[in-house]
């Protein structure tokens, strides 16, 4: 039987053709010789809107009504085996872009059967030099957030630039992303061996479908 083709998807928030695309390129190479497709997905070259004013998000059940491309982003990380947040920090915090596509991903799709559940995630913050931190942990709770498998890989996978090939010289944040992608790919790894000997698909069962289930204020609501 042929094994089939993994894949990681990366999404890419940064606002400018720079360093963050350096440091996925890297991460794709490593995938790549250990024969797992990787798609880096730019979050400036698709059609985005920021969340509207309906303000319906906590009492629909279906998915967002905006209409843009968030959607097939979504889909294509569903169908992925392994999910990569990358993005650099502005202003002491996660780039705008990214800090959109969280809410608008996380309010409009992910949150009423969270479809990433098991996925093996990874998260790669770039600064200058301060703040990496901060942003890979506020990623990393997202990635937890949606109940995916967050593979510890040593240190954290930031990477310290500024201009244009900056990250390339920041030889302990590059071996740090390679780590990463490694871990992720080994974890992938074993999660189809799972599979493969039990015949079970889920990994990890659901449970409740959305975290708020079981609350009383969600009890009264349907009550009413």
């Amino acid at each position: 039987m042929t094994a089939r083709r993994k894949r990681i998807v990366a999404i890419n928030g940064s606002e400018r053709d720079g360093n963050t695309v350096d440091v996925l390129l890297h991460a794709a190479e490593v995938a790549a010789k250990r024969g797992v497709d990787f798609e880096a997905v730019d979050l400036r070259n698709i059609r985005m809107v920021a969340c509207g004013p309906c303000g319906d998000c906590n009492d629909r059940v279906v998915r967002c009504v905006q209409t843009d491309d968030v959607a097939g982003v979504v889909d294509k990380m569903s169908a992925a085996d392994g999910i990569i947040y990358a993005a650099p920090v502005h202003g002491f915090g996660t780039c705008s872009l990214m800090q959109t596509f969280l809410e608008r991903a996380g309010v409009g799709y992910l949150r009423f059967d969270r479809p990433l559940r098991n996925k093996v995630a990874g998260v790669i913050a770039l600064a200058r030099r301060y703040s990496a931190g901060e942003v890979w942990a506020q990623l990393t709770a997202n990635a937890l957030l949606n109940r995916m498998i967050v593979v510890g890989s040593g240190f954290p996978a930031t990477v310290h630039a500024l201009h244009k090939g900056d990250a390339a010289y920041d030889e302990e944040g590059m071996i740090n992303v390679t780590r990463l992608v490694d871990r992720m790919i080994d974890m992938i790894e074993v999660l189809d061996e799972y599979r493969e000997l039990t015949g079970k698909e889920e990994i990890l069962p659901l449970r409740e479908r959305s975290e708020r289930d079981g609350l009383s204020w969600d009890a009264a609501r349907e009550r009413m």
